[in-house]
């Protein structure tokens, strides 16, 4: 068993190493520490290396064999990992075939995700040609030739991605205007997209690129364990319709039938549940459809604990592996012909294992049900061999297992919150039978209550810090409301909508009863205190602090107990570092096309813009700001939403709700919704020039609007709220999307835009960055915030060439992602793209 344990331990760790390459070697570099690692492992096992170790007194040869053991496996571990990431990254989009118009033809993989934007599907393709027309686009979204000037089309085969990630977006057409027919069947045959369907699709195309921020989300690490190399978006317009390259289905295939199966029921769902918040509560339980769930309720989910339950996870599939297996037990005891075949616990055990599996199949095989799903089938393997294997050693087969399958599951969340929860179980073990006696508290019942009580206290307890670690945040409700979901959406809401798939009527129900549940959670989440945040700890804190969080829920001496208490304090206590007084940080969050700048001093914080809104559901503030915010434990004094446009102001919903404290200065009109939705006492203030204020040393001034322009307002462009940022030393000036007009105005009232630091005017567009205004403000450095491939083409060619010519430093958020600066530093930026560097990471530039 001890050599087991070596190996397997080897094994995850040289995953893990893996992980870490910033790039990739070459191929034969892998399958060389492959043959190594087999010599390694060969020799320990035949004792012939290890023999020759005993002309060393201090190494025995068990020594000897262990250390080559551990280090064979971790090298094989290292070397599959990277050849199979070698192996996925030659099927990666060529750099040359993005923004090109492509025609492919693919099958419809899984089952298609709606939005009031449109839908988003996978493709696998079959064939593609290169359209020679897409050749000439200057950016991803610029029309290629029309009209009797266009040269013929002719195309080209080339290789594709396997599968694709691909949008089809909805539009809105004039009904005069003359395609609005033939558009408007378009737009039906999008809503009408199958699983199994083989279409026809004009595409243009992008490598993965993810916005890069600390703490945040890796975009880009999703979609390489996705197995998806390319996503886009499909070229559904009139201009397609009168050209002949729109989209038509070809037919459909055998091809997926449980996605085609999956979609026809989730459809079946959201038809007979008339409110579309339950059905996609019930549409992700019984499907796995995790984008039904509306983003309020999943808010509600989060602050409650409960988010796990709500969506196919872990839970789920073992809840159903053991009512399987408890079914299969059942029947298989009825036929004593099948009891001489196959022990019934045997059976039941094959079954669960199995039934699980397409339970799991039919959810989407989302990975947290692959990763349940391996770890059911390595325990019921070795209890099948008959092994009695220690909990320990069963614990790290399961997650060698799971790692060998998917070694990217390691940098993922649900993988430790898994495997910490499966172990803290394992470790505490279950408490001795009581003593049989008189009272209600030694029934049955009440001892496995109170087991189940026990159990959900310990993963509660151990999961505490691992969460803080992970999300900077945990619901200290979480052990109450989950005492009332889990057995609520387990034995009740689950079950009902499971049946609905055989009678429909019971989906009512079912809703019925997660309009229940959403109203006890609801009342849960308005509790004060309800969720508890934290600064992100340092690596070597939180690990501490997980530790700890793991020695307070063992069965262990108090004393014990106490220091893994003593473990977790210094992540509970840990403060993000703030600039000294006088000082002032800089911090322009990656996300996309738009602008939002954290500043900070050494007690304050303000928020310069929102970042854009994308859809109803999601938005920069809802997915980069909030989650930012939360790592760094600041609280914001002012939010400034400087115009109107959405990509200043899509976020500022999502931040003004996290911090209801924060004053709000903005060029908006009264009757904005995102004034409308401050409160009562909540300061509001319109920007204007001449206001000023001091923080820390640091003095902040706005340079425009005047007061005067609201009396007769432009374009919102015109309006944005130009901030001046200065500790006598050294400035920044922030000035969103003012144009060449308003630039004018500046220079005209002589106002002090001499900066350092300067936010590049409207992201770099034409109308702005005049040559004038550039010469008045003499940054050294300019931060253009903006999308990978965005289609206004910022920042367009002639500008940036201006920037060159005058020898300014430019920080662009692709390739740098969020960009830090700080005025005791003023020559430096720390790009967050290039801080962890993988190898899954795009680097292309924009």
């Amino acid at each position: 068993m001890a050599a087991w344990m070596v190996l397997l331990t080897g094994w995850v760790l040289g995953c893990a190493l893996q992980l870490q390459q910033a790039r990739l070697w070459p191929g034969a570099f892998y399958v060389l520490m492959g043959a190594a690692a087999l010599c390694f492992i060969a020799g320990a096992a035949t004792k012939f290396i290890v023999s020759r170790g005993s002309a060393l007194p201090f190494i025995s040869h068990a020594t000897a064999r262990t250390v080559l053991c551990m280090l064979g496996a971790a090298l094989l571990g290292f070397a599959l990992t990277g050849l199979r990431a070698v192996a996925f990254q030659a099927d990666a989009l060529a750099p040359e075939l993005e923004g090109a118009d492509i025609q492919v033809v693919g099958v419809v993989a899984a089952m298609p995700q709606r939005s009031e934007a449109g839908l988003r599907f996978r493709l696998d393709v079959e064939s593609a040609q290169l359209l020679r027309r897409g050749l000439a686009a200057d950016s991803a979204d610029s029309e290629p030739m029309q009209g009797p000037t266009a040269q013929p089309t002719r195309s080209i085969s080339v290789r594709l991605p396997p599968r694709l990630s691909l949008a089809w977006y909805s539009g809105l057409q004039r009904a005069e205007d003359p395609a609005a027919v033939p558009f408007a069947e378009l737009q039906q045959g999008a809503r009408a997209l199958q699983a199994g369907e083989r279409w026809a699709l004009t595409v243009r195309l992008k490598a993965p690129h993810g916005t890069a921020n600390p703490h945040g989300f890796d975009y880009e690490l999703w979609m390489w364990e996705q197995g998806l190399q390319a996503n886009g978006y499909v070229r559904a317009t009139p201009k397609d319709v009168a050209s002949g390259s729109a989209p038509r289905m070809i037919g459909s295939t055998w091809q997926h039938p449980i996605e085609a199966a999956r979609q026809k029921v989730r459809d079946a769902i959201f038809a007979r549940v008339t409110e579309p918040r339950l059905a996609g509560v019930i549409a992700a339980l019984v499907v796995g459809d995790q984008a039904a769930i509306e983003r309020s309720d999943w808010d509600i989910y989060r602050a409650t604990g409960v988010a796990h339950l709500m969506s196919i996870s872990g839970l789920h599939v073992t809840m159903f592996a053991w009512a399987a297996a408890l079914a299969v037990g059942l029947l298989w005891r009825r036929s004593q012909r099948a009891m001489h075949w196959l022990p019934a616990q045997h059976a039941a055990l094959i079954g669960g294992v199995l039934l699980a599996t397409g339970y799991a199949l039919f959810s989407g095989w989302g990975v947290p049900s692959q990763r349940t799903i391996w770890m059911l089938a390595s325990v019921a393997l070795l209890r099948l061999s008959g092994k009695q294997w220690p909990w320990p050693l069963v614990w790290l087969l399961a997650m060698a297992v799971v790692v060998a399958i998917d070694p990217w599951a390691l940098l993922q969340a649900g993988f430790w919150l898994s495997f910490v929860a499966v172990g803290v179980l394992f470790a505490s073990g279950r408490s001795a039978a009581p003593e049989p006696g008189p009272g209600l508290r030694h029934h049955p019942f009440i001892q496995k209550l109170a087991g189940v009580a026990r159990e959900q206290w310990l993963i509660t307890l151990a999961l505490a810090p691992l969460s803080l670690l992970l999300f900077q945040q945990v619901s200290l409700i979480g052990l109450l409301a989950n005492s009332v979901a889990i057995p609520w959406v387990t034995l009740v809401v689950t079950p009902l909508a499971m049946l609905g798939v055989v009678w429909t009527p019971l989906w009512d129900m079912a809703a019925l009863c997660v309009q229940l549940l959403g109203q006890v959670l609801q009342w849960f989440a308005l509790w004060p205190w309800a969720t508890l945040s934290v600064a992100a700890p340092p690596f070597v804190l939180g690990a501490a602090a997980v530790v700890g969080g793991v020695v307070l829920a063992l069965r262990l001496p108090w004393p014990l107990r106490a220091m893994g208490l003593a473990a977790l304090l210094p992540a509970l206590l840990w403060q993000a570092p703030r600039p000294p007084p006088g000082q002032f940080e800089l911090l322009a969050a990656d996300i996309g096309q738009g602008n939002a700048v954290l500043v900070r001093t050494a007690r304050h914080g303000l928020l310069y813009d929102t970042g854009p809104r994308f859809s109803r559901e999601s938005d920069a503030g809802q997915r980069t700001l909030v989650p930012l915010l939360r790592a760094l434990d600041e609280r914001l004094d002012t939010l400034i939403v400087s115009h109107r446009d959405s990509d200043h102001s899509g976020g500022a919903l999502a931040v003004q709700a996290m911090q209801p404290g924060a004053a709000l200065l903005s060029s908006l009109e009264a009757s904005h919704e995102i004034i409308s939705a401050r409160a009562a006492g909540q300061a509001t203030q319109r920007c204007s020039a001449g206001q000023r204020w001091q923080w820390d040393g640091v003095d902040f001034q706005i340079l425009h609007p005047q007061a005067a322009d609201y009396d007769a307002p432009g374009k919102p462009n015109a309006m944005s709220c130009v901030l001046r940022i200065s500790n006598g030393q050294r400035t920044a000036l922030l000035v969103a999307d003012i144009e060449a007009a308003q630039e004018a105005r500046l220079l005209a009232d002589a106002a002090p835009i001499r900066a350092e630091l300067l936010l590049a005017p409207h992201h770099g567009s034409k109308t702005s960055s005049t040559d004038a205004f550039l010469d008045a403000v003499k940054p050294s450095i300019a931060i253009f915030q903006s999308g990978y491939r965005n289609r206004f083409n910022h920042p367009a060619p002639e500008v940036a060439q201006r920037y060159i010519d005058r020898h300014i430093r430019r920080i662009t958020s692709p390739d740098c992602g969020a960009a830090t600066w700080r005025s005791d530093q003023p020559q430096q930026v720390v790009c967050q793209r290039q801080l962890k560097q993988r190898y899954w990471q795009h680097q292309g530039n924009n």
